[in-house]
């Protein structure tokens, strides 16, 4: 039984409606036609296009910047923080306070080899499968991909702990059929 199936996204609302999770928008230019996006100028707007073609039943919070939304039946939450040009997404998968020694000793091996570059990190008393990066240096095919990788690791917790990508060391089979996860969601979440 996992933890993510939304425990985690009450306490990020509750963050972000504290402010513990400070937010601010990057101010965008009068609408105009789209234009294709430049790769590596995310914007909390294009983020918020590219998460409701994604899951169009997606939920902005009332602080701009943060989502809630589903991959494959798992509860996702970005948070970004663009005066600062950061940005999360993040999976809460179960209490810290659970977790075992071996447990923790795995965990920081696969932030090694098979996590890549989501990661499974602990705060506020919760154990998270994550992905941070710099906001506007993103790409689309970038932020699509940290969000597959996030649900793989969330979705592979307690087993392979793997992103789905490539793994450094011996070879990790279970690692090809998540690697579908992170091209499909490239497929739907690029403009057509």
């Amino acid at each position: 039984m996992k933890f993510y199936r939304m425990a985690g996204a009450a306490v990020v609302v509750a963050m972000v409606a504290s402010g513990a999770l400070a937010q601010s928008q990057t101010p965008t230019p009068p609408a105009q036609k789209p234009k294709a996006a430049v790769e590596g100028t995310m914007t909390t707007k294009r983020m918020g296009e590219i998460i409701k073609r994604l899951d169009p039943k997606a939920k902005a919070a009332a602080n701009a910047g943060a989502w809630q939304f589903h991959i494959e039946e798992v509860p996702v939450v970005v948070v970004t923080d663009a005066g600062n040009n950061r940005m999360r997404i993040m999976i809460a998968l179960k209490q810290a306070s659970k977790m075992s020694a071996e447990e923790l000793l795995r965990l920081s091996q696969a932030n090694f080899d098979t996590a890549l570059d989501a990661r499974y990190a602990i705060a506020k008393g919760l154990l998270w499968a994550t992905f941070i990066h710099p906001l506007s240096e993103l790409h689309d095919k970038q932020f699509i991909a940290g969000i597959g990788q996030t649900v793989n690791a969330a979705k592979s917790y307690g087993t392979t702990y793997s992103s789905g990508l490539l793994s450094f060391g011996g070879g990790d089979s279970r690692g090809i059929i998540q690697r579908e996860l992170i091209d499909k969601l490239i497929k739907k979440g690029q403009e057509i």
